[in-house]
């Protein structure tokens, strides 16, 4: 027997009974009942409305509100099947409905006027990209219509442009707006990667101007999340950009100087910000791959106590990898060594700490680091500290038996000649391939 399709009724008005509106049951939110707008799997492989899944794990669920299993992960996969076969309903339903097609209503002027008044020299266009960031805020606004707005209404390359104006021309809190703007197109699920890259486009023109405005909204930004998303904005710029584009933000000492500020304290407690420590972080080590000349400025702006700071304090792998790829640029300079090893109890052993915690990628960065301040430049005070460290020899000898790099593998061994045992028998076991580890 065939399977028959379930649809429901869009209520309309009664002058409007004749153009009512089948919805597929498939297109409505579990949870809402709503036709979904930005629909996303969970685990189970049932779909939802994000904004109501959102709801639901926010509020300290951890099950599937249609199956009811536990969720051993909650993350949430646009399912862009579903999307396109709800846009393509919904257009054709707008062509047979006048009220069908007027589901999405943003109040005052349209998007597309507010991005030609962005674009107007002579007017101040805060105002207008307040508006802009609350309609891209909007989860009532539908996504696609957002989309078309980045991609064929140009607002990314637009909005883009207010961030390359002249300081004078321009206030923090346009600035600021801007950002929120930006900052919204390449965080939406339903902005394609392609109009979220116009964002990098359009940065990139003049990456030098682009860099100073988003270093004065990470300066005198109204709240911390401007500053994390001014900082996300580099972040963006840095991994769609070409080479030139990423020396000219590295070589902006007054953006460096506030992504490190951004690392630090948030308040009088010395309290850090998870996401904002994570996003200075990530931003100031793809500055050190793209520019290595930009070391000794980042050094001699705090880039060493900061990161040890962050270093001591994230507990993710991946954050950890990223700090120990600073710190190994970091001691590649006299000053940088002499930073770190200023307090070597501390900042060695922390780096120590995270040298299995962090991913094959930081604990060659880890390897690298020691190898440098107490191997290469024999640092008395490191060397001492990495000696004295409780589990610090047993680190580098699982390090070893993990497969890494042969410089990695070099290194460490190199390393263990500052531990008071018997070098030689630790090198035979290794050299043999066995996994025994003396004891001490």
């Amino acid at each position: 027997m065939a399977r028959k399709e379930t649809t429901t009724s869009m209520r309309l008005p009664p002058q409007h009974q004749g153009l009512e509106v089948k919805i597929p049951s498939f297109f409505r939110c579990p949870i809402s009942m709503d036709v979904m707008r930005s629909p996303v799997s969970l685990c189970t492989g049932v779909t939802y409305d994000r904004a109501s899944i959102q709801r639901w794990l926010d509020s300290g669920n951890t099950t599937c509100p249609a199956t009811m299993l536990p969720l051993p992960s909650t993350d949430l996969v646009p399912n862009l099947t579903l999307r396109s076969l709800i846009a393509h309903w919904s257009n054709s339903a707008a062509s047979c409905s006048p009220v069908a097609g007027s589901a999405t209503f943003f109040a005052g002027p349209s998007p597309a006027a507010l991005v030609r008044k962005v674009a107007s020299s002579g007017a101040d266009p805060s105002a207008a990209l307040r508006e802009l960031a609350a309609y891209l805020s909007d989860d009532d606004v539908d996504e696609f219509e957002k989309n078309a707005l980045v991609g064929a209404g140009s607002a990314a390359e637009t909005v883009a442009s207010v961030l390359r104006r002249k300081g004078e021309q321009i206030s923090v809190e346009g600035m600021e707006a801007a950002v929120r703007v930006l900052a919204a197109i390449i965080s939406l699920d339903g902005i394609d990667e392609a109009n979220k890259k116009r964002v990098a486009t359009g940065l990139a023109v003049d990456a030098a101007a682009s860099a100073a405005s988003l270093a004065r909204v990470l300066c005198g930004g109204s709240s911390l999340e401007a500053r994390i998303e001014a900082a996300r904005l580099v972040e963006f710029m840095l991994a769609n950009a070409a080479a030139e584009t990423k020396a000219a933000v590295a070589q902006s000492s007054e953006l460096v100087a506030e992504l490190i500020r951004l690392v630090g304290p948030v308040d009088e407690k010395g309290s850090l910000d998870k996401k904002a420590m994570d996003t200075g972080m990530s931003c100031l080590a793809t500055i050190t791959r793209s520019r290595r000349a930009a070391r000794d400025e980042m050094v001699r702006l705090g880039a060493v106590p900061a990161a040890v700071r962050a270093l001591h304090a994230t507990t993710e792998p991946s954050s950890s990898a990223k700090v120990l790829r600073i710190l190994e640029s970091a001691v590649g300079c006299a000053e940088g060594r002499a930073a770190l090893c200023k307090d070597a109890e501390v900042t060695v052993t922390a780096v120590l700490d995270k040298m299995m915690k962090s991913g094959r990628d930081g604990a060659e960065a880890a390897v690298a680091v020691l190898w440098a301040v107490c191997y290469k430049y024999r640092d008395r005070r490191a060397s001492d500290a990495a000696a004295a460290s409780e589990g610090g020899l047993t680190r580098l000898l699982l390090l070893l038996q993990s497969g890494c790099s042969p410089a990695a593998r070099q290194m460490a061994l190199e390393l263990l000649k500052i531990y008071r045992v018997n070098a030689k028998s630790c090198l035979a076991g290794y050299d043999s391939k066995t996994t025994h580890i003396m004891p001490f």
